[in-house]
């Protein structure tokens, strides 16, 4: 039997609160409500839990950023296609501490993770994960700026997908969180042949070659790549990561490259390769 729901309004007026502040709940991702028929219906389970699991001080909008489950609240709004909603979790996450790289690490890619599995399992039509995809280009697009740090550049870094990988998300977050570390980054997105490659470190002499690969299906098309490319650069490094080089034995198997497991492990790696490109 399908739970019962009521109307946004009807929440507020249960929850003893205006209806615009309820619909900010919505956008911040602490109600789950899905518009029908453009009226906002939250089901009675999701209303019941938000109640007795707030504080009056969380009902009224506040609530720490520690214990809120961002990442959970973006998967929600994600999944219903809700972009407004989704961009409310951003808004509610910042105000409350969170910085754009963890918005990036901690709060939007656990969501698409937990979709992409979802979608694997049959549990999601593969429309949810683009209309996903659509919503977080447009999130990318309003937090890059935020990225963008002023100074000497460190240099620059190549970054990008195999042919076949489509996942293009990942690398353009790479892209950011590197750019907020202090590097100009070439960005040649996902899908990208070894001769754009070639041609992106001819142009820009980089410091080093991010190569990304989520799907392990592409593994093939990264070992061809970096067999390609490896002989043509002048001592950087090809660095390659991502969730299907899931460890230093993938990561061996691709070629002469260095692992790089996580966000935090390329900024170290890179920062190595920097202070010897300084005391070379």
């Amino acid at each position: 039997m399908p739970s019962e729901s009521v109307t946004l309004q009807q929440a507020a007026d249960e929850l003893g609160v205006h209806y615009m502040t309820a619909y900010r709940y919505v956008r911040h991702g602490q109600l789950t409500a899905t518009k029908r028929d453009g009226i906002w219906q939250v089901e009675r389970t999701d209303l019941d839990a938000f109640r007795s699991g707030s504080t009056p001080a969380a009902r009224r909008g506040a609530g720490r950023a520690v214990e809120a489950p961002w990442a959970d609240r973006m998967y929600a709004r994600l999944v219903v296609g809700d972009a407004n909603g989704a961009w409310g979790v951003v808004e509610g996450a910042m105000a409350a501490g969170a910085t754009p790289q963890k918005i990036y690490t901690e709060v939007v890619s656990p969501a698409l993770v937990t979709i992409g599995e979802r979608w694997a399992a049959g549990e999601l039509d593969i429309s949810v994960e683009h209309r996903a995809t659509g919503i977080v280009q447009r999130l990318i697009g309003r937090l890059g700026p935020q990225f963008v740090r002023r100074g000497r550049s460190r240099g620059t870094v190549v970054v990008g997908a195999p042919r076949g990988e489509t996942h293009s998300l990942v690398v353009s977050m790479l892209a950011d969180l590197l750019r907020a570390t202090g590097w100009d980054v070439s960005d040649l997105g996902a899908d990208t042949p070894a001769e754009s490659f070639f041609a992106a470190v001819t142009e820009v002499d980089p410091v080093a070659v991010v190569v990304s690969v989520t799907n392990v299906d592409n593994l093939p098309a990264a070992r061809e790549l970096c067999a390609q490319l490896g002989p043509a650069l002048n001592g950087q490094p090809l660095l390659v990561g991502g969730r299907a080089v899931d460890s230093a034995e993938v990561a061996a198997s691709i070629g002469d490259v260095r692992w790089v497991p996580d966000v935090d492990s390329l900024v170290g790696e890179l920062a190595v390769v920097a202070a010897g490109s300084r005391t070379a």
